[in-house]
């Protein structure tokens, strides 16, 4: 039984420390991201021993097991830290006068493709906002899961043989798609393919420019041809596209990418599109945020301009 009267007097901080330590289950990586000393958190932990009258988690080689008095309480204190932040969200957001900073962690694509889609309007309408971006990484997905950063704009596939499915987004996040992309590929003009059949076999006859954005070095393509124990013969990674597509034009290597991103270099460039030789179900390019976030009203403000402006 808990004890009310002391759980009234309890320091808010001791249900945050418990929730991250339920959601970490380790008290180096909480004191981490609490910005405490081990010792500091361990303490907090004894004290909410005695709040909730349960030891609440039991030590393994690998960490910290809640106790299933522990798991119970992570959405009630989910629920409750929620309510609590949303004291200090404002009611009303207005543009023109908010001086907001946006954090999005987002693919190489989405600079050339998304960004210039909202900002103008963006801008037009709240000329002190700020948008502040990093590439997007592994750790994404936990950084938005963890609000480190409002949004996320992210490749997923409905192909259904693809690891990076959609339906494998986590449940804890929402999102929106902003456009549907194929992959293409890029080769230079005289390039000796165009003088034979464009087939699968002449595909992967040539060696290959791999472009690797986000720290990830596989995708569809590589997971189909798998499946055909058949396996692309790549000569160079690079992580800049617009490098990929420069040694593209001097080589006889092929650059896969999505089509409307190289289209952007078509007319530029001295390459020819050509269609990938395999079957794909176009992928989508998609607008993430943790569902914790969908009544800031800033935060639903930008949101609705970013989806909105994809379509027009």
């Amino acid at each position: 039984m808990i004890d009310l009267s002391r759980l009234v007097k309890t320091d808010i901080n001791l249900f945050i420390c418990l929730y991250v330590l339920i959601k970490e289950r380790s008290v180096s990586r909480t004191a981490h991201r609490l910005c405490l000393s081990q010792s500091a958190v361990s303490k907090q932990l004894t004290k909410l021993r005695q709040v909730f009258d349960d030891p609440l988690f039991e030590r393994q080689s690998k960490g910290l097991l809640p106790t299933p008095k522990a798991i119970h309480l992570e959405h009630k204190l989910e629920q409750v830290l929620l309510q609590i932040d949303n004291l200090s969200v404002p009611e009303q957001f207005e543009p023109k006068h908010s001086r907001r900073i946006f954090s999005f962690d987002l693919v190489e694509t989405a600079y050339s493709i998304v960004f210039p889609k909202f900002i103008p309007k963006m801008l037009q309408c709240a000329p002190n906002v700020t948008i502040k971006s990093v590439e997007w990484s592994e750790t994404s997905v936990s950084r938005l899961q963890n609000r480190e950063v409002d949004f996320g704009i992210g490749i997923f596939e409905w192909d259904e043989r693809a690891k990076n499915h959609v339906q494998n987004i986590p449940s804890s996040l929402n999102f929106a798609e902003l456009l549907q992309d194929v992959a293409a590929c890029a080769i230079r003009k005289g390039h000796p393919a165009l003088q034979e059949a464009w087939s699968l076999d002449t595909f992967l006859k040539y060696r290959h420019i791999q472009v690797i954005t986000g720290g990830v070095s596989q995708w569809l393509l590589h997971e189909v041809l798998e499946m055909k124990r058949l396996k692309l013969n790549n000569a160079v990674n690079v992580s800049d596209v617009a490098g990929a597509v420069t040694l593209c034009e001097s080589s006889d290597l092929i650059l896969n990418y999505p089509l409307r991103y190289l289209r952007e270099f078509e007319n530029k460039a001295d390459i020819v599109l050509m269609p990938f030789p395999l079957t794909l179900i176009p992928g989508g390019i998609f607008l993430l945020w943790d569902k914790q976030l969908d009544n800031d009203a800033s935060h639903r403000w930008l949101r609705e301009l970013i989806v909105s402006q994809a379509y027009e």
